[in-house]
């Protein structure tokens, strides 16, 4: 039967791609206009944020810290795809979120599961920018052509009818058409730790940022004890592992919570999970409900280590709550 051997957690931020040096160089003109919620949950401007940030706050953006906190990411990230490959799967279920690379504001499902074999990356734009945080982003994009990257049809196929039997109403995806691309919470799997050879995958797309349809934290955990379930009931002696895309905290970075989910992942708590205030997970934020689904998915499993580093990278302390696990 397939076992599930291995579970992953990975922040997918520009900033993964992005030099020390950019680092340093702020990107307070990517997050003025960047959907930005404080501590309440309540939608703020980057102004109104930069007017309440103390003077203190500055030490977080100071030079050396950002070249430190970088370097302890790029660490985390060479680790992370270490273990992946250590891993030796035969297929990773990806859970991930769709920021309007494949649905739109006029239909946009809760719950998705992709089962067609193949998934297309788009090439990344010809047009030179002089942009530096334009550049980075594209990194994510394929060079010179697009790319079809193997999923795993019969997994696939078997959680989508294992979902629905378990009363999980679920979009099934066969193909993308058009423009449509795997987006960046899959795509920045594959450009990072993917390149010396690509894991078949099974992507699972969760609705976090858009209201009203996004699944509550506690829908979240059922739905990873549902994948455990099923790829325990997938015949075939297959190496599975599952990876969270996406998060934590942004664009405002949420220490206090950000740590309160790393506790809990660390204690195995459903109940802190499974209480996070919803209020909390807007934004970029709201990809904390990815890491749910895998910690409920993973439960059977240890975790071997995990990595924060709280990213501030703008005068208002914005940024990114960068995070990397391995279950194991």
């Amino acid at each position: 039967m397939a076992r599930l051997v291995a579970a992953f957690g990975s922040s997918h931020s520009t900033m993964l791609f992005s030099a020390a040096e950019n680092w340093q160089a702020l990107f307070d003109h990517v997050d003025c206009k960047a959907p930005i919620h404080d501590f309440e949950g309540a939608a703020r401007s980057y102004d109104e944020i930069l007017k309440a940030t103390p003077p203190s706050a500055a030490e977080n953006i100071a030079k050396p810290i950002v070249a430190r906190r970088h370097q302890e990411t790029m660490q985390a990230m060479d680790r992370l795809q270490a273990d992946l490959q250590a891993a030796r799967l035969d297929v990773l279920i990806i859970i991930g979120d769709d920021q309007r690379e494949i649905f739109k504001d006029n239909c946009r499902p809760a719950i998705a599961v992709y089962y067609g074999e193949t998934i297309r990356n788009a090439a990344a734009p010809s047009a030179p920018t002089s942009d530096w945080y334009l550049q980075d982003q594209r990194r994510r994009l394929e060079e010179g052509s697009d790319r079809f990257y193997p999923c795993h049809v019969g997994l696939g196929t078997h959680i989508i009818e294992g979902l629905m039997a378990r009363s999980f109403d679920i979009t099934a995806i066969k193909a993308l058409v058009g423009e449509q691309f795997e987006g960046h919470a899959y795509s920045f799997i594959h450009r990072r730790f993917m390149r010396d050879g690509a894991i078949p995958i099974v992507p699972v797309f969760l609705n976090t940022y858009y209201p009203p349809n996004q699944p509550s934290p506690q829908r979240c955990f059922e739905l990873g004890v549902a994948i455990r379930e099923l790829v325990a009931s997938f015949p075939g002696d297959l190496r599975i592992g599952i990876l969270a895309s996406g998060g934590l905290s942004h664009f405002l970075v949420n220490e206090e919570l950000d740590r309160k989910v790393i506790e809990a992942l660390r204690r195995r708590d459903q109940a802190a999970l499974t209480s996070l205030p919803v209020k909390l997970l807007y934004s970029g934020s709201s990809e904390i409900r990815n890491w749910i689904v895998v910690a409920a998915a993973a439960s059977d499993l240890a975790l071997d280590w995990i990595s924060y580093v709280p990213a501030y990278r703008s005068r208002a302390m914005t940024g990114v709550g960068l995070g990397f696990a391995h279950w194991a």
